[in-house]
């Protein structure tokens, strides 16, 4: 007699299955041969061929998507260029000479040098030297007028050339030109014009989650620098009503700051370049990081106008913690500071973490890539983590460590570099071969955890040695690399989730290098955000705040009092900085 074998048993129950099978089929087929099972089939078929239309038609859209935006990035690819903006110019020049242009024919020619999809190149020229100003209007939309001068209309002069900012997508737009002679006489002239949409899926009109009523929030555009995205990236111009004035198409990654100097504008475009725009929109100088280096979160000048930049070596297991120096002159890329070796026995015991995930597919190693993320590269360590440098007039920078939730001054950073101080929590630090560069706490209140935008301000009433620095603290407590530390230990109140939302804090310290010692001068609540985020006093004596996590941002008293807000949709995580620019002597006068 043969064995049992496990597959008899499996052949026994396998044809058992199948008649049960068929009789249950069987029993299907009769039901669907009555009415109703007629309807209940035919809603089946209806589902199914919804179902297949419906994946048919996302298979559809999602193909177009990706040709769209192929097309689009193809054609800010060649709007970085230095042969396309030359080519754009002759073309501008030609067009506009073919004939010539007073102010009963005004020259006008939109987005000429495809770098701002809502501005509008104006030429002509008057017989008597005359003063310009404009207007943008939509009739008929809700949105409110946009009038400005433009830079040098406020001289009296013949010829007037300017950029015109702030035309309404998708609306018929009037462009009034006001002219002024010197004799007093006052004239206008109207042009109209249909503006076509934006080139990315962003608000016209931002939502107000606080209406201003009672301030003077002046005459300057607010720029959003990074609202994130997998897509074509751009910045963002909006006016103090919230509505946009400007789109300007960048390579990828984000701009981070703008920075003025000989009438040109000055912003990072990706991870490797920085470019130098004109007030007409033309893109004249044009900055490499080079195959070595990235730029990531900020830059600035120094006092010869070379720019500091906050950098990654790419041939480095270590990411954000260089200082580079790009020649203004020759674009030559310069080392200036190696936090490492600053911090070699601390960074020694760093453990090797990012907040990159090698799981992220979408991730390359290619740094001339959109996919980089210069900010949170898988398998790089991220010890020290860098968002913000300001440079000072004696040769020293100002830097602000998010990983060690510590502000770090280091002296000579353009010849023997040192570190000259530090601001943080001394728990984090003890122990350490950097304790003794901690200043001394005056007073009773937390240290930040992780700062964002650390900015210096001199002032003139304070005595030598002293000064202020501002910051918008995110109030949360995490350092990959440190796992072992407890934030919540030794930093009372910080947060230590993302998603149990508390709040920040913007903080104002009064530092005094002499006695070295700081003070918090003065702080107050603004919503939470644990990453990112941004804060800026204004000239008007305000305070600006984006909460870069929440996508608000809104103007503040002095004392902390909500003025203004906005909310922006996120186009994916953060917004990494909102600014407030006058723009005085570049588009404006």
């Amino acid at each position: 007699m043969s064995a049992k074998t496990p597959d008899d048993k499996d052949s026994k129950s396998s044809s058992s299955n199948e008649t049960t099978t068929r009789k249950r089929l069987k029993k299907i087929q009769q039901e669907l041969r009555t009415p109703i099972g007629k309807i209940v089939a035919g809603l089946v078929t209806v589902a199914i061929i919804t179902a297949v239309g419906f994946a048919s038609a996302t298979s559809v859209t999602s193909t177009i998507d990706k040709v769209k935006f192929s097309r689009l990035t193809a054609k800010i690819e060649k709007i970085y260029t230095q042969s396309y903006q030359k080519k754009a110019q002759a073309a501008l020049v030609a067009e506009r000479d073919k004939s010539s242009h007073d102010q009963d024919d005004i020259f006008v020619k939109y987005n000429p040098y495809g770098t701002d999809t809502t501005g509008a190149y104006i030429y002509f020229t008057t017989d008597q030297p005359a003063k310009v100003s404009y207007t943008i209007s939509a009739p008929d939309t809700d949105y409110p007028d946009f009038s400005a001068t433009p830079d040098k209309g406020d001289e009296y002069t013949t010829t007037h050339e300017f950029q015109a900012l702030g035309l309404i997508p998708e609306a018929t737009n009037t462009i009034t030109i006001n002219i002024t002679l010197k004799n007093g006489e006052k004239f206008t002239r109207t042009i109209k014009h249909k503006q076509g949409k934006l080139q990315s899926e962003v608000e016209i009109q931002l939502k107000s989650t606080k209406k201003n009523t009672s301030q003077d929030l002046g005459n300057g555009l607010y720029a959003i620098l990074g609202n994130d995205s997998d897509d074509q990236d751009f910045m963002y111009y909006y006016d103090t009503h919230g509505v946009i004035r400007g789109e300007i198409p960048i390579l990828f990654y984000r701009s981070h700051r703008l920075l003025f100097r000989n009438d040109l504008m000055y912003f990072s475009a990706s991870t490797h370049l920085i470019v130098g725009m004109n007030k007409l929109g033309r893109l004249v100088k044009f900055y490499n990081t080079g195959t070595n280096y990235i730029l990531h979160h900020d830059y600035e000048f120094d006092k010869n106008g070379n720019f500091i930049v906050l950098a990654t070596d790419l041939r480095e297991k270590t990411i954000q913690d260089k200082i580079i120096k790009i020649d203004a002159k020759t674009g030559k890329v310069s080392l200036l500071v190696d936090m490492v070796s600053l911090f070699k026995t601390y960074e020694a015991t760093a453990k090797n973490a990012s907040l990159g995930s090698s799981s992220d597919s979408t991730t390359t190693s290619d740094s001339n890539s959109a996919n980089f993320n210069a900010d949170s590269t898988p398998k790089k360590k991220d010890w020290i983590h860098l968002n913000t440098i300001q440079v000072l007039d004696d040769g020293s920078a100002i830097v602000s460590s998010r990983e060690t939730s510590t502000i770090i001054k280091i002296n000579s950073i353009e010849s023997k570099p040192s570190i000259g101080y530090m601001i943080g929590e001394k728990n984090f630090w003890k122990g350490t071969d950097y304790a003794k560069y901690l200043l001394t706490q005056k007073g009773s209140f937390p240290n930040t955890g992780g700062q964002h935008s650390v900015t210096y301000v001199s002032d003139p009433s304070l005595p030598d040695g002293e000064y202020y620095l501002y910051m918008f603290d995110n109030n949360y407590g995490l350092s990959n690399t440190r796992p072992d530390y407890d934030w919540a230990a030794n930093t009372p109140g910080i947060n230590t989730s993302m998603t149990k939302y508390t709040t920040s804090d913007y903080d104002k310290y009064l530092v005094n290098e002499k006695t070295g010692t700081y003070q918090l001068a003065s702080t107050f609540k603004v919503p939470f955000s644990p990453l990112v985020s941004s804060a800026q006093d204004l000239s008007n004596g305000t305070i600006l705040i984006d909460s870069g996590m929440r996508g608000t941002f809104g103007v503040y008293t002095s004392n902390g009092k909500l003025i203004s807000q906005w909310k922006m949709q996120l186009r994916d995580t953060i917004i990494y900085r909102v600014y407030q620019y006058d723009f005085h002597n570049f588009y404006f006068a």
